[in-house]
Formats: structure tokens, C-alpha cells, sequence
């Protein structure tokens, strides 16, 4: 089955939608504009009920199939990110600051999609929760919303999301069982010297000199403290301190960020950076304080729903443009929270050649959104089939 007939029939409506919520970005847990026109959207469609408010501005859709059966998520995040848009589009954000870069308009697009075919044909048994998430980019929406108790209130019993992928051909489908999407934490390291005069760097404690050496000690976690085969990344992102030629400053400041896999492997980094940081302190005679700050987990995909899920694919685009072992990124997502409770699985939907995800210049193929809401529609229906 390529891509459904119908759906086929609202690519004209579904790039109008698709580009009034790109010229209208919101970012967060403030995304209430957006709510609004999702929530005019689905009351259109007629889905059964509709609640909203969830993590601020989140919406959980019911759409009742025929007879008794369990409950399908299908998710879309919806926020937007701060960056000043430099595509020149006609539809350009509106917003100052804000835009869509990384294609959640065209998730929310392609779950809209897929909640009218389901409210008009209703061809599958027990329900569709269709979840329309704020704050992926930031603040961990899906975590509130998980807190905030959707998956036991709707008797969620497995989830599904898609992501666009530039540079992947448009309509190619990729996913992988297991871990697809690394944790993601960040780590603030804050050193207080004794500032002075330039010309007498003998009377200070010169933070400058601890920060080169921690950045430089944390070098050797990737290299000499975990076993090569195992994923990991720690970058420093960032370095400030001074504010003239002539003078020692009394702190400094070092960030960066931590991409693993394994609890392990994580807990290893917190002990090796808490070690660095205090031998550092003792050997430069300045003080240290780290702050290390757990986020997303990883996204880990079940190997059965991914499987599946990539059949599913198939149906839509044919063998030959699916790839169901494609393996891990560093990159993360908080789709994660929901994959800790439920079986599901996370995929990617490649949208041809175009600027990088975050790039001030991307923009969301509206060429793919039929392909999108075709696999969420049919992932219900193979899945829940009457």
C-alpha cells in the first residue's frame, strides 16, 4: 500500500496548516497560540474528546475506533526553537526570534493528518490517543506529560513518533531496535580564584591556568577511562573569564555536555569529572564547584514495536526505502520518557537535500506530510485491526 488515497487528498490542507503554525512559532511550555489552532483542527475532524492544558499547553486526543480493543499514542511535539529565521519564505515566522528549525510544524502536521483520516474512517478497534507535546526542545514536555500521568489516564498501551531528517531522501524511512538516541547532560564547573594584577601573577590564584588543566583533564575520559566500544561523547562547549589584558580574573567558568548510553558509563563520567575537578583545585590552590545536570535518557526503542513499526513503513514506501538497523545517534530526544513506560518505538523520516536540523535557513518538506500521516494512520490499523 503506498501512501492512503485520502490522505493523499489533504496535501493541499495539510501545507496550509503546516506553514500557518511555521509562521506562528512558540517555544517551551508556552505554546499556547498553537494549542489553540491544533485543538480548532481536531474539533473539526470530530474526535471524541479532547483535553487539554497538559504540561501547560499540551493536548491528548481520543478518537474511538469499532469495538473494544487497547489504546494507540501516536505523539508530535509542537514547540518551536529561539532562533531568528533567515529562510525568506512567505511564510517566514512571524514571531521575532522564535522559529520552526527543526520541524515540529511538520509533526504536528502529519498527526493532524493522521487524526482526520482516523476520525472520518474508523477502521480499527479500541481508541487513538493523538498527543500534541510542547517543550521537546526544552524543558522535557514528554517527561511532565509522563509525570502528569497520560499513559495511565488514557490506557496507553504503546507509543510512536516520527522526526524529519534532512539529507536523507525524502519519503526514506530509518529506525533501529534498541537504543536509537543517546542521554543528553550537561555540566557547569564554576572556579574562584584570588584575581590581581597581571605583572604579579605570583600574588593570585590564577583560575585561568585550573580552567586549562580541567579542560584538558577531561580529555582523557573518552580516551583512557571507558572501553572504546561503548558510545560516548563529553564535550566542553564552553569557557568564560577576564575582561582585560592586564588583570588576573578571580573565576572562571567551564560548561559542556555528556552523551551516553549506558547508566554505567554515566556514572563513571560523574566520578571521573567530580575526581578531576577536585585534583585540580588542590593543585592550583583554588576552589571548585561542579554541578552536573541529569537530562533526557536515552531513547530506546522495543524491538518488537520497531520491527513492527518498520513493516508498517514498507507498506508506504516499499522495501528498498526503509532501513530498520540503521544504529545509535548522539543526538537525544525526550520521546524517551514515554518509551521508559510504554513499548514503542521512534523513527526518522527523511525529507531530501536542505539545511540541517537547528539551521536558521531549514525548512520542513510539506511533500512528506502524507507520507507521515499514512504511517501513523496505519500503524493504528495494522496494529488494532478489526
Amino acid at each position: 500500500m503506498p501512501v492512503i488515497n485520502r490522505i493523499a487528498d489533504y496535501a493541499p490542507d495539510m501545507a496550509e496548516w503546516r506553514q500557518w503554525l511555521h509562521r506562528n512559532p512558540e517555544i517551551a511550555f508556552d505554546c499556547h497560540k498553537t494549542s489553540d489552532y491544533i485543538a480548532e483542527r481536531l474539533k473539526e475532524f470530530g474526535v471524541d474528546e479532547m483535553h487539554r492544558g497538559i504540561a501547560e499547553s499540551g493536548i491528548v486526543a481520543i478518537i474511538n475506533g469499532q469495538g473494544d480493543g487497547p489504546t494507540i499514542g501516536l505523539r508530535a511535539d509542537i514547540d518551536a526553537l529561539p532562533i531568528k529565521e533567515m529562510t525568506g519564505l512567505p511564510y517566514a515566522s512571524e514571531n521575532d526570534g522564535k522559529m520552526h528549525a527543526c520541524g515540529h510544524d511538520g509533526h504536528t502536521t502529519m498527526l493532524l493528518g493522521a487524526a482526520r483520516y482516523l476520525a472520518e474512517t474508523r477502521r480499527f478497534k479500541g481508541r487513538v490517543a493523538l498527543i500534541f507535546q510542547p517543550a521537546e526542545e526544552n524543558g522535557g514536555g514528554a517527561g511532565v506529560m509522563a509525570e502528569e500521568g497520560i499513559l495511565d489516564r488514557f490506557d496507553i498501551a504503546e507509543v510512536y513518533a516520527l522526526h524529519n531528517a534532512p539529507g536523507f531522501d525524502a519519503g526514506e524511512f530509518y529506525t533501529t531496535p534498541g537504543p536509537i538516541m543517546a542521554a543528553v547532560d550537561s555540566f557547569d564547573i564554576h572556579i574562584k580564584g584570588i584575581g590581581g594584577h597581571g605583572a604579579m601573577p605570583h600574588q593570585t590564584r590564577d583560575p585561568i591556568v585550573a580552567a586549562v588543566s580541567i579542560v584538558q583533564a577531561i580529555q582523557t575520559i573518552v580516551s583512557r577511562n571507558h572501553y572504546a566500544l561503548d558510545e560516548l561523547v563529553v564535550s566542553v562547549t564552553q569557557i568564560h573569564t577576564g575582561s582585560a589584558d592586564n588583570i588576573i580574573p578571580e573565576t572562571a567558568y567551564i560548561n559542556g555536555t555528556v552523551r551516553t548510553f549506558d547508566p554505567t558509563v554515566q556514572a563513571m563520567v560523574i566520578d571521573r569529572l567530580t575526581a578531576i575537578a577536585r585534583g585540580q583545585a588542590e593543585a592550583f590552590g583554588v576552589k571548585v564547584e561542579l554541578d552536573y545536570i541529569k537530562g533526557y535518557p536515552a531513547t530506546i526503542n522495543d524491538p518488537d514495536r520497531t520491527v513492527a513499526a518498520a513493516n508498517v513503513a514498507r507498506e508506504i514506501v516499499g522495501d528498498a526505502r526503509v532501513s530498520d538497523n540503521i544504529g545509535r545517534e548522539m543526538g537525544a530526544e525526550d520521546f524517551s520518557y514515554f518509551l521508559q513506560q510504554r513499548p514503542g518505538a521512534y523513527l526518522f523520516l527523511g525529507q531530501g537535500e536542505g539545511p540541517s536540523l537547528h539551521h536558521p535557513e531549514y525548512n520542513f518538506n510539506d511533500d512528506v506530510s502524507p507520507v507521515g500521516a499514512s504511517f501513523f494512520a496505519r500503524m493504528v490499523e495494522t496494529s488494532q485491526p478489526l
